[in-house]
């Protein structure tokens, strides 16, 4: 199971990373976890500058902008192979 995080207030751009994110996931056939972390202090235990933020099993991969669904799918293909 991979762990998907959403980090940011819930805007309008953090909704529309998770969904990508959720597609993305669901398009490979993988099982994926997704949360989304809206309180600051959790948020910047995290190495962001600005958001929304993607994080797949406690990487930050994206940061200040919504990745394509093909970034997506690179960054949750590379965390598979990590194991």
């Amino acid at each position: 199971m991979i762990t998907i995080k959403i980090l940011g207030s819930g805007c309008p751009n953090c909704q529309k990373l998770a969904a990508i994110s959720q597609k993305a996931a669901a398009q490979m056939g993988i099982e994926a976890e997704l949360i989304k972390v809206t309180d600051y202090s959790e948020i910047m235990k995290y190495p962001i500058l600005s958001t929304p933020g993607l994080v797949i099993n406690e990487k930050l991969v994206s940061s200040g902008r919504i990745p394509s669904e093909a970034e997506i799918t690179s960054f949750l293909a590379s965390a598979l192979e990590a194991g």
